[in-house]
């Protein structure tokens, strides 16, 4: 295996070029070069699987773009290997040849494009930006999901930090219990003034015996006086914890508000443990308190930190979501509640497909198998039935002891994003289908030239008209495929008058007229209801309905049973239909045509079709709510039943208008 040196770059992402000839790698490489990537290239599939698996993970490409017809292991065999090993690697195909079923077949196995030689610069640079697009939307989806955990990470240490302060509850709980035993010699003992507590010693006939440090500090010297002398409020039987605790002879806890020396009131949840002598009465009461001023401050902190965290969530636009192991989704945010509910169950494959079991590859069940964050594109549908293009990314979440608990699932809508790709792909492969017609069509028309040419040379008038007939034809074919480009590419809203139907079949008839003279076709015409009008765009509805009367037309001049051949156009219309009815008794069609024929850039007419014309006029038609019938069969001909209604939605003020 041979490895082209590395080019220096300042793009973000890296290219594997695959060619077998020299020359094409060094060309490419260059411009890639020049376009910013990272390149490497290897001289054939073999070398470049070899180069792609020898090398770590994060020195993988981005980006492999390959030729397809190589010796060894041919392009779709890479793509195919690559995909099954490394599916976020984005793969570009090269043919020299326009081949609709090597394109189809690339993006069977999802390449990310297909190109044709001779590669134009500006559509290589449009093929990287697209796929560079969809990496850099991947690394920011990454991104963002990393920041989202380290945010739950904080939200965790945080919890944690709760947790540590009310903790000292529950040590005070069991001091209580620990000073009803070393009561006898609380003043020698020192523990008190070592608690961070306010703890002090209540006689039976509630006064102040004794405090710890910061009892005196925060309240003074209370010996003598009042137990309830430092409380404003308390939540138990009597005015302070002590009488309750005389009355009943039990411990108990409590909530109340104690006032400091500088009159700051300050909130504690106070215990109690009332100590008995040998008559069995409450001689001591033990009293401690704990300020929960920081325990409250935290716990609104944590609160505002969860709305704000709760706000954070149904903001971001994406569908974010947390499950356990059994895939059972604990934790949604509003987006995703807004468009995927519950209503079809609690997991994850219930609410995005409404499957019974888990989706095969799904992301959630590896990132809980291997700890690693994984990535997918799938289609997903909506509880209102719309289907969606998503981006997902897993992330775990793990406990303090480092296992996973939940799984973080980030989905992204990219529908838009596939969208665009998708009408990108299909404008290039039309571009690149129609050149070799638009080549042949040239050829023609400098044929016809040189026909007319000559005859004038020689004055021969047969020639001449032979040639231009030859030149008008062409020239006419080109224009019509010029004319479904621009409609095919620029959409474009209906343009709706009022149409007499009479005058408008007249001129479409009259339209066709001349092709079925030139070719000794018959051509019949039964037009009714004249005077009657409907609503339409004449333009577009003339276009599709001409499409229709060529095909008509060409299967019959294909059609070499027979030298007698016809075409029938009927107009018609019912109260609420106009009906265009084409019959021919051309060639016909066999199943995969009629099946096909509104597919873009799919024509049985070879070289003299683009694969246009059938898949606008189809539109066309659907744009005015109008039906499409098929019936043809091989060697007996074909016939369309196209309905349009009488009356188009938003053509209230339509103009009355008149073809002619």
């Amino acid at each position: 295996m041979t490895e082209a040196p590395l080019y220096a770059a300042s793009h973000p992402f890296s290219v594997l070029l695959v060619d077998d000839e020299e020359d094409i790698r060094e060309l490419l490489g260059m411009l890639l070069n020049d376009l910013g990537y990272t390149v490497q290239t290897a001289k054939n599939g073999q070398a470049a699987l070899e180069l792609f698996r020898t090398v770590q993970t994060t020195e993988r490409p981005d980006i492999i773009l390959t030729d397809i017809k190589m010796p060894g292991m041919d392009g779709i065999e890479l793509l195919r290997t690559i995909k099954a090993e490394a599916p976020e690697i984005e793969v570009i195909m090269i043919s020299g040849h326009g081949d609709m079923q090597l394109a189809i077949e690339s993006l069977k196995f999802q390449a990310a494009d297909f190109i044709t030689k001779p590669i134009d610069d500006d559509i290589l640079a449009i093929a990287l930006n697209k796929v560079t697009e969809k990496l850099s939307l991947r690394r920011q989806i990454k991104e963002h999901t990393e920041n989202l955990e380290r945010l739950v990470e904080e939200k965790s240490a945080r919890v944690v930090e709760l947790e540590r302060q009310t903790a000292a509850e529950q040590i005070v709980d069991g001091l209580s219990s620990a000073m009803s035993i070393i009561s006898d010699d609380v003043d020698d003992s020192g523990v008190f003034n070592e608690l961070p507590c306010f703890i002090s010693i209540h006689s039976s006939d509630l006064k102040v015996i004794t405090a710890n440090g910061l009892y005196e500090q925060r309240f003074g010297d209370r010996t003598g006086e009042s137990s309830r002398s430092i409380y404003t409020s308390h939540t138990g039987q009597g005015s302070c914890p002590a009488y309750e605790a005389v009355a009943t002879r039990l411990g108990g806890r409590s909530t109340a508000t104690l006032m400091g020396l500088d009159g700051a009131e300050i909130p504690a949840v106070v215990y109690t443990a009332p100590i008995t002598g040998n008559d069995g009465k409450v001689s001591l009461v033990l009293e401690v308190a704990v300020d929960v001023s920081e325990v409250n401050r935290l716990q609104t902190a944590l609160t505002a930190t969860q709305h704000k965290y709760e706000r954070l969530f149904d903001q971001v636009p994406c569908y974010i979501t947390v499950q356990d192991q059994n895939m059972r989704i604990v934790e949604a945010n509003a987006r995703f509640r807004e468009d995927f509910g519950f209503d079809r169950g609690p997991n994850c494959h219930h609410a995005y497909k409404n499957l019974n079991d888990v989706c095969d590859g799904c992301p959630v069940q590896k990132t809980f198998s291997d700890g690693l964050p994984h990535q997918r594109e799938t289609v997903v549908t909506s509880k209102n039935g719309t289907q969606i293009d998503i981006l997902v990314w897993t992330a775990p979440l793990r406990n303090e002891h480092g296992e996973i608990e939940h799984v973080l699932e980030v989905s992204t809508n990219i529908s838009k994003v596939r969208a665009l790709q998708n009408q990108l792909t299909s404008l290039g492969m039309m571009l690149g289908s129609m050149s070799h017609g638009v080549k042949g069509l040239l050829t023609a028309i400098d044929g016809g030239i040189y026909r007319v040419e000559s005859g004038l040379s020689k004055n021969d008038m047969d020639r001449v008209d032979k040639g231009w007939k030859v030149v008008k034809h062409r020239i006419g074919h080109m224009k019509k495929m010029v004319m479904d480009i621009l409609y095919y590419a620029k959409s474009r809203e209906l343009e709706l008058s009022r149409t007499t139907l009479g005058d408008y079949a007249t001129d479409l008839a009259d339209l066709i007229a001349p092709k079925a003279a030139d070719h000794d076709i018959s051509f019949v015409r039964r037009f009714s209801q004249p005077t009657v009008t409907f609503e339409a765009d004449v333009a577009a509805l003339s276009s599709a309905l001409v499409n229709f009367l060529e095909n008509a037309m060409d299967a019959c001049v294909f059609d070499r049973s027979t030298t007698r051949h016809c075409v029938t156009f009927t107009v018609s219309a019912d109260s609420k239909t106009v009906h265009f009815e084409i019959t021919d008794n051309g060639i016909g069609m066999d199943r995969e045509t009629r099946e096909n024929m509104f597919t873009l850039f799919f024509s049985s007419k070879g070289a003299n079709g683009t694969g246009i014309g059938l898949f606008i006029s189809n539109q066309v038609i659907a744009r005015h709510n109008g039906t499409i019938d098929v019936d043809s069969s091989v060697g007996k001909g074909t016939h369309f039943h196209i309905r349009i209604p009488m009356t188009q939605a938003g053509c209230e003020n339509c103009m009355e208008s008149v073809t002619g």
